[in-house]
């Protein structure tokens, strides 16, 4: 890998910041600022950032308390993404342990009320799903109390102000990632409420009332096909459906002003992003003049109303890293830049394009190319997920490829979020089917354009990515010189026995039931059922600690390919799922950059005779 492409990946960002919800002068960080992604206190406005965590397989992920006094976090196992929620303060200190009678459990969602005097979250074990509310300054047996357990999916959205109601979205109703909204009282465990609008649909993006003593919240479904945004009162059960003009695509709210006067909004339609404030008094919806590019990627959080009333975002594009600016509240122009990332080479553009699949199955996907005249060798990239989605984002990967002399299409598969309920719903129960149609039906747009020669596209992907990449190589053989695949699912079954538990009620919901219920389905999406058919050299890039994307899995894969005598490389790496390591990065993308030089060059090599 060159220089300017190493450059891109070292540069200082700030991944997401979350406002303490009591106090918008404090926030929580993530950077990777040290080479590691580690967790940072924010007092907002101000330059610079106290770094918080320094373990050494990075903190990616963690929340702030409503007070803004401690930064929250699960302390794992060498990323394994199994342990106990600890904290430290804001103002920098030593980790507490905040669950210590418990065994290590997976979690990935804690909300605190606006004091911080309750925390509310939910783990996942062989028990199944529980939800806990802690008291974290409180002694005796009721500082942790256990509220409420499911053998169903779900996961905590929210706790009231004076931390006496927690709302979880569930997948009680529907056995599916559909959810349905119940509210808890934070004592007793007792359901006081629920919001359901039927077994198609899906609740979520909750977001709480700032305003004292007000009990309502704001929430988001999709009954209509798309998501739109509603106002719910748990304690009336009096629901207001927003108004949102004739916006296509789907509508979500990303936060609430400190008046209860307006709501953020953000539209997505075809993967690009365009931000609104309604005003609830009047019903106006107005557009904001941003800049164009992302507001957030992956997860929708990120960009918030700040202490001033003034919008703080979290900005990127593909030819700017990612940033944290100001945007005035009245217009969305940009108002200054609050926390800057470090210098990066020039870089490319995307363009977002789209193609037919299935017959009127319409996919958008963002597309790259390099200097010169097409056809080009090209890369398809598949985001994670699949419940997810691909937005103008600064990717030093696709960047890396680029430089290279590659083509690179990144596709958003059905599956993926924003595009629509049957968009995102048609694969379930029939995972990988649909998503491969996808990718070689941009294959062929690729090709048929002039850019892509048709003996040189790569797939490659992280997570669900490089499931797809390797569930593509063995289902669509013929059509690929390789593919390169991270931190992949190779095998559902396999995969089922050995991962945390969070994710095996994910796939419980997605496929239907367990493995011994849907023995055909979880077999029919495996690409270790397809081995046989494979005709394309395999790299794959797997680590050992991962609890999402187990190792035993991709070592199943491995040996089997090996006895049928295809080719296969297998890099291992002593972490988890989650990328927090800027030189582990390098090293992974300068193997794929290697890996697919050594193909194309076996390509041109003469035959010996």
């Amino acid at each position: 890998m060159d220089d300017a492409s190493k450059e891109r990946f070292r540069a200082r960002v700030v991944s997401w910041t979350e406002p303490a919800r009591g106090r918008r002068d404090r926030a929580v960080a993530a950077s990777n600022r040290t080479g590691m992604t580690q967790l940072f206190a924010w007092e907002v406005g101000k330059p610079d950032l106290r770094q918080l965590t320094d373990r050494p397989e990075g903190t990616p992920a963690g929340t702030i308390s409503g007070d803004g006094r401690f930064i929250y976090y699960v302390d794992d196992r060498a990323g394994d993404e199994l342990g106990h929620w600890v904290r430290v303060p804001f103002e920098a200190g030593n980790a507490q342990d905040m669950t210590p009678e418990l065994p290590p459990y997976a979690s990935w969602d804690a909300k605190s009320n606006d004091d911080g005097s309750a925390l509310a979250f939910s783990t996942a074990t062989d028990d199944g799903f529980t939800v806990y509310v802690l008291r974290p300054d409180e002694t005796g047996e009721d500082r942790l109390r256990r509220v409420y357990r499911s053998d169903a999916l779900l996961e905590v959205l929210a706790i009231d102000a004076p931390g006496e109601r927690v709302i979880i979205g569930t997948t009680e109703k529907t056995g599916t990632p559909r959810y349905a909204l119940a509210v808890l009282d934070a004592e007793t465990g007792q359901r006081v409420a629920e919001l359901w609008d039927g077994p198609q649909s899906s609740l979520g993006n909750v977001i709480d009332s700032r305003v004292a003593g007000d009990q309502r919240v704001i929430a988001a479904s999709d009954v209509s096909g798309d998501r739109r945004p509603l106002i719910w009162n748990p304690v009336t059960g009096e629901r207001q459906d927003l108004p949102v003009g004739d916006l296509e695509g789907e509508v979500v709210p990303w936060d609430w002003s400190a008046d209860g006067g307006e709501v953020l909004l953000c539209n997505f339609r075809q993967a690009v992003q365009r931000l609104f404030i309604l005003d609830l008094g009047t019903g106006a919806l107005r557009a904001l003049d941003h800049p164009g590019g992302s507001y957030n990627h992956w997860a929708e959080v990120g960009t918030w109303f700040g202490p001033d009333g003034n919008i703080v975002a979290q900005w990127q594009d593909a030819t700017h890293p990612r940033t944290v600016i100001s945007l005035d509240r009245a217009s969305g122009r940009q108002t200054g830049e609050l926390l800057a990332p470090s210098a990066v080479p020039p870089s490319r553009p995307w363009r977002s394009v789209t193609f037919e699949s299935d017959p009127g199955q319409t996919i958008q996907a963002w597309l790259a190319v390099p200097d010169g005249d097409g056809p080009f060798p090209t890369v398809i990239e598949t985001h994670g997920g699949p419940e997810s989605v691909m937005t103008e984002a600064f990717a030093p990967m696709a960047q890396a490829w680029l430089d290279r002399g590659f083509c690179i299409l990144s596709i958003n598969y059905r599956g993926g979020t924003t595009f629509g309920r049957a968009f995102k719903e048609v694969i379930w129960g029939r995972l990988g089917e649909a998503e491969v149609r996808d990718i070689v039906a941009g294959r062929t747009y690729l090709v048929d354009q002039g850019l892509a020669r048709p003996d040189q596209v790569f797939l490659t992907g992280w997570s669900y990515g490089g499931y797809l990449t390797l569930h593509g190589l063995g289902t669509a053989p013929g059509l690929w010189a390789g593919g390169m695949a991270g931190v992949a699912v190779a095998d559902w079954v396999s995969e089922y026995e050995d991962e945390n538990e969070i994710l095996r009620g994910y796939d419980r919901a997605l496929f239907g039931g367990p493995p011994e219920e849907h023995m055909d389905a979880y077999v029919k999406a495996s690409p270790l059922t397809y081995a046989d058919r494979v005709d394309a050299p395999v790299l794959v890039i797997q680590g050992r600690n991962d609890t999402r994307c187990p190792a035993r899995q991709v070592e199943l894969y491995e040996a089997r390919l090996r006895e049928l005598g295809k080719r296969i490389e297998v890099i291992w790496f002593d972490a988890g799922h989650a990328a927090a390591d800027v030189e582990r990065a390098i090293e992974h993308q300068s193997a794929m950059l290697e890996f697919a030089d050594r193909v194309l060059s076996e390509q041109a090599a003469p035959v010996a005779r």
